[in-house]
């Protein structure tokens, strides 16, 4: 099920929600728009240069995209790993994202470490911060000004949270750095995390949203009930790129 709506000036060109019938077929559609991007970054620039994201929601996807038909369907050895976001955790912590996608997706398909581009949730947050920043700034290539990604995968919290962008924190009011170190008093940690300048200036941004927990804030930002615009993966609109929003049946039941 398929469902586009008119949105507000500062929306993408292009936008579209799509209600899928169970994990499964939520993961074999992010995998077919993978590899629709990848084939396309390839073909016009020779790389294709994607930001993964964190959370357990990915896992169906990259378990899918290490498979076939896309295992061989992907010119791997052509594509360039980042992060949207990380947990200041060492690399090998139950807890690290990047830890999840070399066991979900790096190991699997045998990519070389030196295409994977990590955030190191080890070293002081501010810190590693600049640091990749600075990846970002020499890896990617430049758009009006600002790093652009082929695309960018993201994730939503019950909260309406997308990479490490909470509520109520510091990194929401960003608009000078592409990556910044945020502190989320609610769970009394650091977290490293891409910002709306870098988001927004995306070629394409997928959500992937599955569990009825994320029902409500689906739905709020999808339908564009009440306080829409306060919740943090609302803010996600790059103006001259397009957005996807997939979700499975139990958070996108109401669209």
């Amino acid at each position: 099920m398929s469902s586009r709506g008119s949105l507000p000036p500062e929306a993408p060109s292009k936008f579209e929600a799509r209600v899928l019938p169970g994990s499964e077929a939520m993961a074999e559609e992010g995998a077919r728009q993978f590899e629709s991007a990848a084939k396309a970054a390839i073909e016009s620039g020779g790389t294709f240069r994607v930001a993964l994201s964190g959370g357990s929601t990915p896992r169906a996807l990259h378990d899918r995209l290490a498979h076939p038909p896309f295992r061989e369907g992907i010119a791997w050895t052509k594509v360039r790993f980042f992060f949207g976001d990380e947990r200041c955790v060492p690399p090998d912590s139950p807890r690290s994202n990047y830890r999840m996608a070399r066991e979900t997706l790096f190991d699997p398909l045998g990519i070389s470490p030196e295409r994977v581009f990590r955030m190191k949730g080890e070293a002081p947050p501010r810190s590693a911060a600049a640091e990749y920043e600075a990846v970002l700034e020499r890896e990617l290539p430049a758009r009006r000004g600002r790093p652009c990604f082929d695309l960018i995968l993201l994730g939503l919290g019950p909260d309406g949270h997308t990479a490490s962008l909470f509520p109520g924190t510091r990194a929401l009011g960003e608009e000078a750095s592409f990556v910044t170190a945020n502190w989320v008093p609610k769970m009394r940690e650091w977290r490293l995390t891409t910002t709306y300048p870098l988001l927004n200036a995306a070629q394409r941004v997928v959500f992937l949203a599955a569990g009825a927990e994320k029902k409500d804030p689906a739905t709020t930002i999808l339908k564009r009930r009440a306080g829409w615009r306060e919740l943090p993966a609302a803010r996600v609109r790059p103006r001259n790129g397009t957005v996807l929003w997939l979700l499975d049946e139990e958070a996108g039941g109401s669209l």
